[in-house]
């Protein structure tokens, strides 16, 4: 079956077991009696002496093992009294933070699925502006000047189509005399813009002009045309993979979103009328 392959459908299944994982061994998840009694278990012991040595390279002695277990039981303690108050209610911060996680956990599903290539072929094809290369020109320019005459112009295109050395023509210009393969808007931004549209329109290999800039009057050689293209998947696998996972994640987290909220009674007051 075809749903089978559906890469958001395996979502679905990896997040509702997640999901129901998360819910099964949360701390919250606890019943009434069990309110009055706080237990750090030997694997939550042994969590507080890996992150003590992952941040100081060293394993804690026992002192020290003594008072993150302490602390731990401090910050429960604090934490179960504050919600007793209700003061985890309305605080806009730890509302944010529960929703980032939610998100997190959103995204760890994302991370988890590995999808075929013909998955990450047809999102390629399905947003092809995102890859697209731009058109790239490689050239050689001389530089004319702000308003040289047709005579001047005309002499100085002669002379460069028999042959004779870009330097003994160059005018007083900072601008580069040679541009390698450079995208449109890299030209644009050195010469002005506009002047890319002006080298799109000259014959490969040939001196041509006159093309205006921001600067005044050049002679262009084209040198190597790039026309812009769609990468095979091959050369660009990484960031598809990195968009397909982002975009199915986005998925994923509205389609959970909406489950979740079908098991609310949600009431909002009627907004009509009120803008002004």
């Amino acid at each position: 079956m075809r749903l089978l392959k559906e890469p958001l459908f395996h979502f679905f299944l990896i997040g509702a077991a997640i999901f129901v994982w998360f819910h099964i061994v949360s701390p919250d998840n606890v019943t009434v009696e069990d309110l009055g009694t706080i237990t750090l278990s030997e694997n939550d012991v042994a969590l507080l002496a890996v992150q003590f040595e992952t941040r100081w390279k060293r394993p804690p002695s026992d002192a020290e093992l003594q008072a993150l277990v302490n602390a731990s039981i401090r910050e429960e303690v604090l934490v179960r009294e504050a919600r007793k108050l209700g003061l985890d209610r309305g605080d806009s911060v730890i509302r944010s933070r529960l929703s980032q996680k939610m998100d997190f956990l959103t995204e760890a599903i994302a991370t988890s699925v590995v999808p075929e290539d013909e998955d990450l072929d047809g999102f390629l094809q399905q947003n092809p502006e995102r890859y697209t290369t731009p058109n790239r020109v490689a050239f050689t320019q001389v530089f004319l000047g702000e308003e040289p005459s047709e005579t001047e112009t005309e002499a100085a295109l002669v002379a460069l189509r028999a042959g004779q050395e870009v330097s003994d023509l160059k005018g007083s210009s900072l601008l580069p005399v040679s541009m390698p393969l450079t995208t449109t808007r890299v030209i644009d931004s050195v010469f002005g813009i506009g002047f890319s549209e002006g080298l799109a329109t000259l014959e490969e290999g040939q001196w041509m002009g006159p093309v205006l800039s921001g600067y005044g009057v050049h002679l262009v050689q084209v040198l190597a045309i790039e026309p812009s293209r769609i990468p095979p998947l091959s050369e660009i696998h990484s960031a598809v993979l990195r968009d397909w996972r982002r975009t199915m994640s986005e998925d994923l987290a509205e389609a959970q979103y909406e489950i979740l909220a079908d098991n609310y009674e949600i009431i909002t007051p009627d907004l009509s009328g009120r803008a002004k």
